[in-house]
């Protein structure tokens, strides 16, 4: 099998799993209180949390960085061929729709691939999306725990062909909207259309 055809298998591996963790993901995000009695009596989110990482102008950031606006975070890496930079481009049309939408939200993209992302890298990466895009890499541990908190799958296949500059990585594709005091809003699954989700942030700010 040539180099061309194992990057479209390998590619075409990771939308699947993408679609499945993106479904799977979306099932996990909220925990049922229920009574004795196992009936659902409330839902509550279990999205967001103390983290910290470092942006790509090298400053370590945390959560509290984020307060007073509402915030996307979208996980991903900068090697990703396809679907990162497509969700990113479809965030950034959203955003792009809004009046003043830089006084009232940021874009955090946060690496799921901190090996490779460093803050140089990150910093070129997102000039190319909204501006204002911050992005957020760090150490394996900060990755760890701000995945942790999101609860964000990622994961490099140990079963990959491929030498240590062109390996892919697994991850779910999800985008999570937090409100100005940093409690979860609601998430967008994976294809949510960029006029859907400026829809929805318009409606997020005005309520």
């Amino acid at each position: 099998m040539n180099t061309r055809m194992k990057r479209s298998t390998a590619i075409l591996a990771i939308c699947c799993l993408l679609l499945a963790t993106g479904i799977g993901a979306s099932a996990l995000l909220f925990a049922p209180d229920r009574l004795a009695t196992n009936v659902v009596s409330s839902g509550t989110a279990l999205v967001g949390g103390q983290f910290e990482a470092t942006n790509q102008d090298g400053k370590r950031v945390s959560e509290k960085d984020f307060l007073g606006k509402h915030t996307l975070f979208y996980f991903g890496y900068t090697f990703c061929p396809d679907i990162c930079p497509a969700e990113l481009q479809v965030i950034s049309a959203a955003l792009s729709g809004i009046e003043s939408a830089a006084d009232k939200f940021n874009l955090a993209f946060v690496t799921v691939d901190p090996a490779r992302d460093t803050p140089e890298i990150m910093k070129q990466y997102v000039a190319h999306f909204w501006p204002g895009t911050i992005g957020l890499t760090g150490s394996a541990e900060d990755i760890k725990k701000i995945a942790s908190a999101y609860r964000v799958y990622y994961s490099r296949p140990d079963s990959q062909d491929t030498d240590e500059d062109s390996y892919l990585m697994d991850h779910s594709s999800i985008i999570y909207l937090m409100g100005p005091d940093g409690k979860f809003v609601r998430h967008f699954p994976f294809g949510t259309s960029a006029d859907d989700i400026r829809k929805a942030l318009v409606a997020a700010t005005s309520s």
